[in-house]
């Protein structure tokens, strides 16, 4: 089946439906039950084996097993967990593999927020974490400790976009017995599958591309067969849930995410050349660009690209960077992306790393390239950057 027609058709199950297309949503907390075979059953096969089956409202319920079996297909795992946001998404796979005495490995180019729970609460609990450049590739075996027992990627980076060597660093993970879990949320599972690269985690914000309309806030974690007892036991144990309504929206979403990610695609591939020939622009950090140092790999390993994209300008200045912004009509400025919607965000990464320097000119931008008509978000950047340009002056 290939990926268009499994966006269509994964997760449904026209028994578990009722017949209709899509799931209904089932709210709701209390489940019955008629004798104590019932519940013995359910408790084994639901809350010992993780089978689907209906034991109390935040276990699930059909409305979450159909977008969780959708995303594993798509995935190529054997089974996604889904938590309430894609942070909760990174920390629950972090505390499902590392424990008091243990030892991570974390890129330095990570979401930022996903630094600050490595450096707080997972410190607080003893835990320690060593941040690697993300250009690291196979040598990361280098950094593995006797207690290491997780190596978080970032593919491609967060604000700075670098794409990881996934492949050679699963290699020399499994030498050591050591996960290596991938947030893939730029990507989304259409346009890579970390899983079949020899990765053993693939961490969704499913807020962004999945969900596609900037209204529901959901995370998943997919996984091997070998890892998936982990991440939903310790799911469980957080008592996690989600809201059937958002589960809901991220199904609606996944339906259409193939045709949003490709118009996605189309138009940021055509701002970024536009902006990579703008005196004002010194680098568009975007992995598809032939100029990218992550293109070769992007190329081997991805199938596409979405709309998230860096800029770096060639003289900048918070003044400038601002007066650039907040003229923008359709970019207007929002800490999120992956919505039908475009936007931008001032971007500084220097100060969100440890082990490597971001040497560029800063601030630059990060825009998410929208559905809009690419003629008119080009206008609009053009204006921008002429204000832009007074600024400096």
């Amino acid at each position: 089946m290939k990926k268009d027609t499994k966006i269509v058709h994964a997760g449904y199950s026209k028994e578990r439906n009722a017949g209709m297309v899509n799931t209904p949503v089932y709210h709701g907390s209390t489940v019955l039950f008629d004798n104590k075979a019932e519940i013995e059953d359910a408790l084994q096969r639901g809350m010992v084996a993780g089978e689907k089956v209906l034991f109390y409202g935040r276990r699930g319920s059909p409305t979450h097993w159909t977008l969780q079996d959708a995303m594993a297909e798509l995935e190529g795992g054997y089974g996604t967990v889904i938590v309430p946001s894609g942070l909760n998404a990174v920390t629950t796979a972090i505390l499902a593999f590392v424990r008091n005495g243990d030892h991570l490995l974390m890129l330095d180019s990570v979401y930022e927020p996903s630094r600050r729970f490595c450096d707080g609460l997972l410190k607080d609990f003893g835990a320690e974490t060593t941040y690697y450049d993300p250009h690291i590739g196979g040598e990361i075996e280098n950094l593995i400790q006797h207690n290491t027992k997780a190596i978080f990627c970032e593919s491609p980076g967060s604000h700075t976009f670098e794409v990881q060597d996934l492949p050679a660093i699963a290699e020399a993970a499994q030498k050591h017995n050591v996960k290596v879990l991938v947030d893939n949320t730029w990507a989304s599972p259409l346009y890579c599958q970390p899983l079949k690269l020899g990765c053993d985690v693939s961490i969704q914000a499913a807020t962004k591309y999945v969900v596609g309309h900037s209204d529901a806030l959901v995370g998943t974690i997919t996984t091997t067969e070998e890892c998936f007892h982990a991440v939903h036991r310790t799911n469980g144990n957080l008592g996690l849930s989600v809201s059937p309504d958002d589960v809901y929206l991220a199904t609606r979403g996944f339906r259409t995410m193939a045709v949003r990610l490709r118009q996605h695609q189309r138009n940021a591939l055509e701002v970024a050349q536009w902006l990579g020939h703008r005196p004002e622009v010194k680098r568009v950090l975007y992995p598809p660009l032939p100029s990218d140092p992550g293109y070769d790999l992007w190329k081997r390993d991805f199938s596409g690209a979405s709309g998230l994209l860096g800029v770096v300008f060639e003289r900048t200045s918070e003044d400038a960077v601002f007066a650039f912004l907040e003229g923008l009509k359709y970019f207007p400025i929002g800490y999120s992306w992956g919505g039908f919607e475009s936007l931008s965000c001032p971007s500084l990464p220097s100060g969100a790393r440890s082990v490597t320097q971001w040497t560029e000119p800063e601030p630059g931008v990060r825009l998410h390239v929208g559905l809009e008509d690419v003629d008119d978000l080009v206008e609009d950047l053009e204006i921008g950057l002429a204000r832009f340009s007074s600024a400096l002056e």
